[in-house]
């Protein structure tokens, strides 16, 4: 049996001159231009300037609901639980790497039978004493020794999925403030086009009560009188079709909030103006998507674990030594005798382990961590350039809608003053009713379609602030891919 220094010995040269099998992991480098397509040059982004982008809209009730949602929002909820779930699975990996110790003990009393050959011959050597007591009281520890780093890749794999996990649910509240954003600009979009649309009903009922009086007098015909009634009905017809829809987005941003729908109604019934698109000013290169965005930091977390687990799966061809001990007391005699030093024992071992004929299945796990993390490269790779992509696509989409703005509502204005001179040379007598029918359809359509330009401005502006990753301090980053 090994000495207590013996094995102390032992364990420290073993582990000091073991090693880590597998390849160790350089973070991959993918080219990238130095400014986006829109822009004629890279614009520098302090780390600050998207992190509460949502007030940038100047909406106090915006903001209020994105901070309601941030603190409430049931994904949210759930992706907090999922890092609560890889902290403890980090915990388990970095326990593996440490003693295991146990502390058992036990206390019996036994009756003996004397009509049993053991009773019987008890019984001759030791008169009528039918009865034995035993006591035991051990600590017994165990250890395996990480030599060639099987248990080292499989912590370093657990700490990238925790930052992955992290990092994961940095990225759903990125999404929910979003989508909270879009939610609500939208709700006021609809907002804004059923008040156009109300208010060409009532100009269309205006118009109405103007033809029906030249009827009356023979001025109009009837085929006029049924146009108008038709051109009214027409208008009318569209304001349950938006009502519906916001009805539905109302609904949604009450879920996003994690309550029942309706329950923001009331809120939101006040109409206000579309939140205008705020100028970004700011958005650095490419490159600064790696550090910014979540779900990158995401998915290179993830391809870092994939490349520490092939270490782990190679681990599997060399042999595994432990170390086992055990110390205690034993006794059969009484327990005063237990802490005696006739009843010390004691036991000390070298354990050996190795998977010396099931090559074949660990080659078979080797392939497929490698294929794993082949697999996840790709995804990182094309994970970044979408991410450009959606920066292009964002910001292109901001600059052209707010030129479409500006063209419609000059257009809206021209309109309006001519549908107010159609009207007045209709009642001269000048014009046909068609004509006055025409310039209404013409302003309707104009009107509503600056309000879905405003609109889908104001959501490409929240759009490209998600791209960009911001909702989030990103001097968060430098703790997410730290090692520990």
């Amino acid at each position: 049996m090994l000495s207590r220094s013996q094995m102390i010995l032992l364990a420290a040269s073993t582990v000091l001159s073991g090693c880590t099998v597998g390849p160790d992991y350089a973070p991959p480098t993918i080219a990238l231009p130095n400014h986006y397509q829109a822009q004629t040059a890279a614009m520098p982004l302090a780390d600050h300037a998207l992190d509460t982008w949502w007030a940038r809209f100047e909406d106090p009730l915006l903001t209020r609901l994105v901070e309601m949602a941030l603190a409430q929002n049931l994904d949210i909820e759930q992706a907090n639980a999922r890092i609560v779930q890889a902290r403890a699975g980090l915990t388990a990996a970095r326990a593996a790497l440490l003693p295991v110790g146990n502390v058992s003990g036990q206390a019996g009393r036994a009756y003996q039978s004397l009509e049993t050959s053991l009773g019987r011959i008890m019984q001759a050597t030791s008169g009528d004493d039918r009865s034995g007591s035993s006591y035991e009281l051990n600590l017994d520890a165990s250890w395996e020794l990480d030599v060639f780093g099987g248990l080292r890749r499989g912590r370093e794999a657990a700490h990238a999925d925790y930052q992955a996990t992290a990092a994961g649910a940095r990225a759903v509240r990125l999404a929910v403030s979003a989508q909270t954003a879009d939610l609500y600009v939208d709700i006021r979009g609809l907002q804004a086009r059923l008040a156009i649309a109300r208010h060409q009903v009532e100009t269309q009922r205006g118009l109405l009560s103007m033809v029906k009086l030249l009827n009356d007098k023979g001025l109009a015909t009837e085929r006029e009188l049924h146009q108008t009634e038709g051109g009214l009905a027409e208008v009318q017809a569209s304001v349950p079709a938006l009502q519906y829809s916001l009805d539905l987005a109302l609904n949604a941003l009450d879920v996003l909030l994690a309550q029942p729908p309706g329950t923001y109604r009331v809120q939101l019934a006040k109409v206000e103006p579309i939140p205008k698109a705020p100028h970004i000013e700011s958005t650095g290169s490419p490159a600064d998507l790696l550090r910014r965005r979540p779900d990158l930091i995401a998915a290179e977390r993830r391809l870092a674990a994939a490349n520490a687990r092939i270490g782990e799966a190679i681990a599997e061809y060399y042999p595994k030594l432990s170390l086992s001990a055990l110390i205690g007391s034993a006794t059969t005699i009484s327990s005063s005798n237990l802490f005696s030093h006739d009843a010390n024992q004691a036991l000390g071992g070298v354990g050996l382990s190795w998977r010396l004929f099931d090559f074949g299945r660990i080659d078979a796990q080797i392939q497929a961590a490698k294929g794993r993390d082949a697999e996840l490269l790709a995804a990182y790779r094309l994970a970044v350039l979408r991410a450009t992509e959606d920066v292009e696509g964002a910001l292109t989409g901001q600059l052209r809608r707010e030129e479409q703005v500006t063209i419609l509502t000059s257009g809206e204005a021209s309109l309006t003053q001519a549908r107010q001179a159609s009207a007045l040379a209709y009642q001269k007598g000048v014009v046909t009713l068609v004509e006055v029918l025409q310039a209404d359809d013409r302003l309707l359509r104009t009107a509503d379609a600056r309000a879905q330009a405003q609109t889908a401005a104001a959501q490409a502006a929240v759009a490209t602030f998600k791209a960009l990753g911001g909702g989030w301090q990103s001097s968060v980053t430098a703790h997410l891919v730290s090692t520990d």
